[in-house]
This record gives C-alpha cells, sequence and structure tokens, in this order.
C-alpha cells in the first residue's frame, strides 16, 4: 500500500505546473520589455528595399565592336577651312590673261628670230625692230606672271588640293624665268658671232617649251583640282 501510495504521488507531481523564477542576480527588465519566461512571438519581417544593380562601364575589349562613326571621329582630324581673299581671284585673272598673251608673243619671236639667222643684215627693218620690242613683250608678261603667281601660291600655301602640282608648275617657271634671263644675254653678242646665235636661239627655244609646259600642265584635264 505505502508503494501504491508513493507512485500516485509521483504522477501527480508531474502534473502540477511549474513557474520559472527568473535568477536573483538578473538585473530587472526595463520597461516595456517582455517579463522573464514569457514567450514572445517574433516580430513580422520587415520589408526590405533593394537597390537595383546597375553594372559599371567596361571598356570595350578586342573583340568587341566600336561604332563607326565614333571611331572615324575620334581618328580623323576636322579639316581646316580655307578662304582665299578677292584680291586673289584679281590676281589669278591676271595671271592667266598674261599667261594666253604671251603664246602669241613667242610665235611673233620665233618668226623674226629665225629670220634674223637666215637673212642676217639684210633682214627688213621691221623684223629688226619688232624682234627686241617682242622680247621685251615677253619679260614684261613674266615679270607679271612671276609676281601675281608665286603671291597666290604663297597665299594657297596651307591648300593641300593640289599643293604639288601648284609647286611644280612654280618651279617650271621660275626655271623658264631663268632661261629667258640667259637668253637676254646672248643677245647682245648674237650680232657679231654665229655661235652666239645659235646659243641665243637654241636657249630662247628650251625656255619657251619649259613655259608651255608649264601652262599646259595647269589645263583641264592635266590639272588635277
Amino acid at each position: 500500500m505505502i508503494t501504491l501510495a508513493l507512485a500516485l504521488t509521483l504522477i501527480a507531481g508531474d502534473t502540477i505546473p511549474v513557474t520559472s523564477v527568473p535568477p536573483e542576480s538578473a538585473a530587472p527588465p526595463a520597461a516595456g520589455a517582455p517579463e522573464y519566461g514569457t514567450t514572445v512571438a517574433p516580430a513580422p519581417a520587415a520589408a526590405v528595399l533593394s537597390t537595383p544593380f546597375v553594372a559599371p562601364p567596361v571598356a570595350p575589349g578586342l573583340g568587341d565592336t566600336v561604332p563607326a562613326a565614333d571611331t572615324a571621329r575620334a581618328r580623323r582630324p576636322r579639316a581646316k577651312a580655307i578662304e582665299y581673299s578677292d584680291w586673289y581671284t584679281t590676281r589669278l585673272e591676271i595671271h592667266k590673261a598674261a599667261s594666253w598673251a604671251t603664246l602669241p608673243l613667242f610665235i611673233g619671236q620665233y618668226l623674226t628670230g629665225e629670220t634674223l639667222i637666215t637673212k642676217g643684215t639684210d633682214s627688213p627693218e621691221w623684223v629688226k625692230r619688232v624682234h627686241p620690242a617682242l622680247a621685251t613683250g615677253v619679260l614684261a608678261l613674266f615679270a607679271t606672271n612671276t609676281v601675281t603667281g608665286a603671291w597666290n601660291l604663297w597665299e594657297s600655301r596651307d591648300d593641300p588640293n593640289g599643293r604639288t602640282w601648284r609647286t611644280a608648275h612654280a618651279v617650271l617657271m621660275l626655271a623658264s624665268d631663268a632661261g629667258f634671263a640667259y637668253v637676254g644675254q646672248l643677245s647682245k653678242n648674237a650680232k657679231q658671232s654665229g655661235t652666239t646665235r645659235d646659243q641665243h636661239r637654241s636657249a630662247a627655244l628650251a625656255s619657251a617649251g619649259v613655259a608651255l609646259v608649264s601652262y599646259v600642265m595647269m589645263l583641264k584635264p592635266f590639272r588635277p583640282d
């Protein structure tokens, strides 16, 4: 009987509720805080604010394609505007007129010079007078072309279009100028010496030929610009 009473006492002890007591050393709970041993329900999950991810710019690799327009803009320098003065056009017109006027003078020089070489002192008087007059005309026109051509060549120095062609034209004309200056020196003794007359004739034809080549190269379709 004693054993049965002890067993019932132990079973009854299992059903007695146990209240947890906070330890004496623990600090009192703060105001508004739950009491010790009380079950606290978890707070609702707060909404998470997310910032959209922006990928940083990546430099193009070897296999990437760069737009052609951007590449051309980066590599090609901006074209420089070339401005010509009104005097440039005026000098050019004078230069052209003087060049065309020189051609009949060349023909007259050749014909009268051949007559002087063939007939010598027996040449007609008008031939003796016309030949040096034509030479003076050629000298004046060449001086005009030299000044206007050199001036325009300097003003167009920054224009890349046809620059090499213009420079070659100028060099040939300067060579022709030098040739005719030599012709003039030979003319002083041409009357007394047959050898000097032949040199005078050869130098005149060579100088006129160089000038004609320089003229033609500036005409269409030979002129590149």
